[in-house]
């Protein structure tokens, strides 16, 4: 069984993990892949409520900054204060380290707009 099939994705590459009502979020595989080596991660703000979409983290690499989206609406309960010191997690292990944030949902059934896994391999062709 993948470790992936657990999870689910967003078309800008971010992946969510739902465990009750609280959603891990952090970027795919195929995204650091993408990016490359990662130097500098911006955090989002605990207690800080986004709405599905919004632009709420950044992930600097040697190439490029790009804007991590929320998957999902909630308010931020907690933030991967180890990716201060050590962005490259994202990069060495970017589905389980490498988490960026977790909220706390506030309408679980925007899960329903996410792919699963099978959808998500299709859409990037590995």
């Amino acid at each position: 069984m993948s470790l992936l099939t657990d999870f689910f994705y967003t078309t800008d590459h971010e992946w969510v993990k739902i465990d009750g009502e609280v959603a891990t979020v952090g970027i795919t595989n195929h995204a650091q892949e993408e990016l490359t080596d990662i130097v500098f991660v911006e955090l989002p703000e605990v207690g800080t409520n986004y709405t599905s979409g919004d632009p709420c983290a950044v992930v600097e690499s040697v190439k490029v900054a790009s804007d991590i989206y929320t998957p999902v609406s909630g308010e931020i309960v907690e933030v991967n204060d180890q990716l201060t010191d050590e962005p490259a997690l994202i990069n060495t292990d970017p589905h389980g380290e490498g988490w960026i944030f977790k909220l706390k949902l506030s309408a679980i059934e925007e899960i329903d707009h996410l792919m699963k896994s099978e959808a998500y391999k299709e859409f990037t062709g590995s």
